[in-house]
C-alpha cells in the first residue's frame, strides 16, 4: 500500500483507498453479529455509550447493524458498513445510487459522536436536512446520539439548540449564515454555532466542487438598489451583429461603434466622457443582462421576483442573486420591482466553510471523477466502495445528431418506444426551456409526462420517486431527485435505501421485464461527472436499467466549446452521425469544459486564501473582545485619563460593557470597508495588470496585504476617537455620542456567479482556445 501510494504521488494521480482493512473490521463485526441481537435495547444503549471510552469500530458496525435492524427495518449491508468505515476514516465515501448512504452516513456521525466530537451533517436543501434527521432519529436513539436540524425556517433559539445536539443536519447555506452571524454578535450569548469538529458532507462532490467558491453574504439593509429602466428599454431595441456583438462562448457581448454611436443618439451624451462613466457601466450591465441572461434558462419569474436557477442542479437557487448591478438590471429588463440590496458586512465561501472543519468527510455516487479537486482543495482521498449487487444498466453509447431539431425528434421516438413497451423513462434536460419544449413535442405525440423542473421544484421527492413507475415519463432540468430513490414499480411508500427484494411485487417485476428504468440526457452537460449522476437513476442495487445520451453539434457545450471544431461528416436520412471524428468533437469540448471550470475554481480560491487569512487575524481580535476583557483594557492603555474618568462616574462593569461594544463595532466596520475595497481592487486589479503585462494577482497582493495590515490599527484609533467622545452618569454609559449606528436589518443570499464572466473569468478567456486546440 504505501509503494502504490508513492507512486501514486509521483505521478500527481490520485486514487482510491484500499478497502481491505474495512472489509476485515466488517468481517469482525459479522463475527459478533449473534452476541450483540440478544442485548436488550437498553443493554445495547449502553454498550454503545461504553464506546466513548474506546474505539473499537468492528463493535461500533456490529451495534450500529443492530439499531438499524430494530428502528429502521433495515439490517445494513456489508458494503455500506464499509461506507461507515470510510467516513470514519475522513475519507470521502463513493456509494452508488440507491445503495444507502443515508444509514452509512448516519451510522459514521454515531460514531463520531459517541468518540466525543460534534457532527454537522451537510445537506443540500432543507427538504434532505429534515428528512434524514427525522427518519434515523430512531436509530441515534437507541445508539445514545442526539441529533436534531436546521432549515430555513428556524427560530434563533431553534438553531441554538440544534447546534447542541451531538449530530445536527442542515443545508450547507445555513450553517454557513449561522456562522456569518455569530461572527457580528455583539454578546457571546447570541452565538448559536459551537466550535467546529466534524463535517460530513451528503452529496460531496455538489458541496465542495460545484459549489465551491460561491459567496454566502450577510448583507446589512440598505436602500433598494434599481436600475435605471431606460437603459433596459434602450439595449432591447439595440441590433445583434450591427449594435453589439459576442464572444465565441456567448460569456460577453461588446457594444459595436455603431453602438456605441446609437446610444449616444438616443441619451443624447458622449458615452465615453470622464463624466459620464457611470451611465457607460449601467448600458454595458442592462447589455448583458438583455442579451446574455435567458428566462428559463438562467432564471425565472415566480411572484413578481427573479429566481436565479442553480447551474448543477436545474432547481431554484434559493436565496441566491447575482452581483447587485446585474441583479437590478435583470429586474429593470422583466419589468419587476427592484429587491433590496445591502451594505456587505462579512461573507465565506462554502470551501472556506467547509475549510475550518479539522475533520471532514462525505460521500457521494460520483466522487473518483474530481479525485484531483478533492484532494488538492481538501486532502481528501476517495473510498470507491462497490455496489452490493452488481449493477446492469446497459450504458449505450451516445446517438449524435447533425442539428438540435434532428436530435430532438429522435429523442421523442425513443421514448415513445419504450413507453410503448411500458418501460419508464427518466429525462434529463439542460434547462427548463428545453424541458418545457420537450415536453409540448411529447404532448403533440399523444405521450402524457410528467415536467420535473425549477418552476416546480417543490414537488420534486414526491414527483421523482414515481419516475419507477409502468409506462411513467418524467422530464427533469439536469439533476432531480438526488437523494430520493426510484424504485421500479414506484414505491414512494417504501423507506429509502430498501432493497428491491423488499418491495418486489407485481409492477415491480412488470418494470424489470420491460427493460428497468431508461435514462436519457439530451446533450452533455458541462461535467462528465454529472452525466453519470443522471445514469446512475437508473439500475440501482442491481435492477435492470439503462441510459443513453442524445447530443448534436448544434449544443452548447459544442458551439461554445469547440467552436472551432469542424467536422465533413453528414448524418443519415434522419440527422445521425456515426463518424468517430464527430463524436471526439462533444467528448473534446467538455474536456475543455472541465478544464476551464477547474482552473477558475484554482483562480478564485487563489484570491479568496488571502482574504480568509486576514479574515482570521480580524476574527482571532473579535473573539478576544467579545469572550474576555480585551477592549477594556486597550481603552485603559490608549485612553488611560477617560477610563478613568468613565469608571469613576459609572462603574468599571458599565466602562468595559461600552469599550467592548465600541470595539466590536469598529472591528465590524473596518471589515466590512476592507471588504468593499477587496472588491473594488479585484474587479479593476486585471485592467491594470492587463495593460501593463502584470501577473493580476501579484497585483492583488501588492495593494491588499498592506491594506489588511493596516485594518487592526484603523480599527483601535476609532475605538480611541469613540471612546474619548463618551458621556456617562451614574445611570450608565450613553453610546449615543460614540455613534454606533449597525444595520436595522440584516438579510443573507449566496452571490451567483456573474453568468458573463468576471473580469477574472474574462481574462481567462484564452484558456478555452489553449483547451481546444490539445487533443
Amino acid at each position: 500500500m504505501a509503494l502504490r501510494e508513492r507512486l501514486r504521488r509521483l505521478v500527481q494521480k490520485p486514487g482510491s483507498v484500499d478497502l481491505a482493512p474495512f472489509r476485515a473490521l466488517v468481517d469482525e463485526a459479522g463475527e459478533r453479529e449473534s452476541r450483540v441481537r440478544e442485548l436488550s435495547d437498553g443493554e445495547l444503549t449502553a454498550a454503545a455509550s461504553a464506546l466513548r471510552k474506546e474505539e473499537d469500530l468492528a463493535e461500533l458496525c456490529a451495534l450500529g447493524r443492530e439499531a438499524a435492524r430494530r428502528t429502521l427495518g433495515e439490517r445494513p449491508f456489508d458494503v455500506q458498513l464499509i461506507g461507515t468505515l470510510a467516513l470514519l476514516s475522513g475519507h470521502v465515501a463513493e456509494m452508488a445510487t440507491g445503495e444507502g448512504k443515508t444509514l452509512s452516513g448516519a451510522l459514521a456521525a454515531a460514531g463520531y459522536a459517541l468518540r466525543g466530537r460534534q457532527v454537522h451533517v451537510m445537506s443540500v436543501n432543507d427538504y434532505l436536512a429534515r428528512r434524514d434527521a427525522e427518519w434515523m432519529g430512531p436509530l441515534y436513539a437507541m445508539l445514545g446520539v442526539s441529533v436534531a436540524w436546521v432549515g430555513q425556517s428556524s427560530t434563533p433559539d431553534e438553531r441554538r439548540a440544534a447546534y447542541r445536539a451531538d449530530v445536527t443536519y442542515a443545508p450547507v447555506s445555513e450553517i454557513g449564515f449561522d456562522l456569518l452571524r455569530d461572527r457580528l454578535a455583539v454578546d457571546a450569548g447570541d452565538v448559536v454555532q459551537p466550535e467546529p469538529a466534524v463535517a460530513l458532507i451528503d452529496e460531496a462532490d455538489s458541496v465542495l466542487v460545484d459549489e465551491a467558491m460561491v459567496p454566502l453574504v450577510l448583507a446589512g439593509a440598505a436602500d433598494l438598489d434599481s436600475a435605471d429602466p431606460r437603459y433596459a428599454d434602450l439595449v432591447r431595441r439595440l441590433r445583434p451583429g450591427l449594435h453589439y456583438a459576442t464572444d465565441d462562448e456567448a460569456r460577453n457581448v461588446q457594444l459595436t461603434p455603431a453602438g456605441a454611436q446609437e446610444v449616444e443618439r438616443v441619451l443624447d451624451l458622449d458615452l465615453y466622457a470622464s463624466e459620464h462613466l457611470d451611465t457607460l457601466t449601467a448600458v454595458n450591465v442592462a447589455l448583458h443582462a438583455e442579451v446574455l441572461l435567458h428566462r428559463d434558462v438562467d432564471y425565472l419569474v415566480r411572484d413578481g421576483e427573479v429566481k436565479l436557477i442553480s447551474e448543477s442542479r436545474g432547481r431554484v437557487a434559493l436565496l441566491q442573486r447575482w452581483p447587485d448591478g446585474l441583479q437590478a438590471a435583470v429586474e429593470a429588463k422583466e419589468a419587476l420591482a427592484a429587491s433590496p440590496s445591502g451594505e456587505i458586512l462579512d461573507s465565506i465561501t462554502v470551501q472556506e466553510l467547509v475549510g475550518r472543519y479539522p475533520v471532514r468527510c462525505g460521500m457521494t455516487g460520483t466522487a473518483m471523477a474530481v479525485a484531483g479537486q478533492l484532494t488538492e482543495f481538501y486532502s481528501l482521498q476517495i473510498a470507491v466502495v462497490p455496489p452490493n449487487r452488481p449493477c446492469v444498466r446497459d450504458d449505450e453509447p451516445d446517438r449524435l445528431y447533425a442539428t438540435a431539431a434532428d436530435k430532438e425528434v429522435a429523442i421523442v421516438e425513443a421514448i415513445s418506444a419504450a413507453h410503448a413497451a411500458g418501460r419508464p423513462v427518466l429525462v434529463g434536460t439542460g434547462d427548463v426551456a428545453e424541458s418545457e419544449r420537450l415536453a409540448r413535442r411529447l404532448s403533440r405525440a399523444g405521450l402524457d409526462r410528467v415536467v420535473l423542473n425549477a418552476k416546480n421544484d417543490a414537488e420534486e421527492a414526491a414527483i421523482i420517486a414515481e419516475a419507477g413507475a409502468y409506462g411513467a415519463i418524467t422530464v427533469s432540468t439536469q439533476m432531480a431527485g438526488r437523494g430520493t430513490d426510484i424504485r421500479l414499480g414506484g414505491s414512494p411508500s417504501a423507506p429509502p435505501g430498501t432493497a428491491p427484494a423488499d418491495v418486489e411485487g407485481s409492477d415491480h417485476d412488470r418494470v424489470a421485464e420491460a427493460g428497468g428504468l431508461l435514462v436519457i440526457g439530451t446533450g452533455r452537460y458541462h461535467s462528465s461527472r454529472l452525466d453519470d449522476q443522471l445514469r446512475g437513476r437508473a439500475g440501482r442495487q442491481g435492477d435492470p436499467g439503462g441510459s443513453v445520451f442524445f447530443t448534436s453539434l448544434q449544443d452548447d457545450l459544442v458551439t461554445r466549446f469547440a467552436p472551432d471544431e469542424k467536422t465533413k461528416a453528414s448524418g443519415d436520412d434522419d440527422g445521425l452521425i456515426t463518424d468517430k471524428g464527430a463524436h471526439w468533437i462533444v467528448g473534446h469540448a467538455q474536456r475543455v469544459a472541465e478544464g476551464v471550470d477547474l482552473e477558475l475554481h484554482r483562480n478564485t480560491w487563489r484570491y479568496n486564501h488571502l482574504i480568509g487569512l486576514q479574515r482570521r487575524e480580524v476574527l482571532a481580535e473579535r473573539d478576544a473582545v467579545l469572550t474576555g476583557d480585551a477592549a477594556d483594557r486597550a481603552m485603559a492603555e490608549d485612553a488611560p485619563d477617560r477610563h478613568a474618568e468613565l469608571t469613576k462616574i459609572a462603574g468599571a462593569d458599565a466602562v468595559a460593557a461600552a469599550a467592548r461594544q465600541i470595539v466590536l463595532y469598529q472591528l465590524d466596520r473596518c471589515w466590512s470597508e476592507h471588504l468593499a475595497f477587496l472588491a473594488d481592487l479585484r474587479e479593476g486589479i486585471h485592467l491594470r495588470s492587463l495593460g501593463r503585462g502584470m501577473d493580476p494577482l501579484i497585483e492583488f497582493n501588492r495593494e491588499a496585504v498592506p491594506a489588511g495590515k493596516r485594518l487592526l490599527a484603523d480599527a483601535r484609533k476609532r475605538s480611541i476617537a469613540a471612546f474619548e467622545a463618551l458621556t456617562a452618569s451614574e445611570d450608565g454609559i450613553d453610546l449615543d455620542a460614540a455613534d454606533l449606528k449597525r444595520p436595522s436589518a440584516t438579510w443573507t443570499y449566496l452571490v451567483h456567479d456573474n453568468p458573463f464572466g468576471s473580469l477574472d473569468e474574462r481574462a481567462l478567456r484564452g484558456m478555452i482556445n489553449m483547451f481546444k486546440r490539445r487533443r
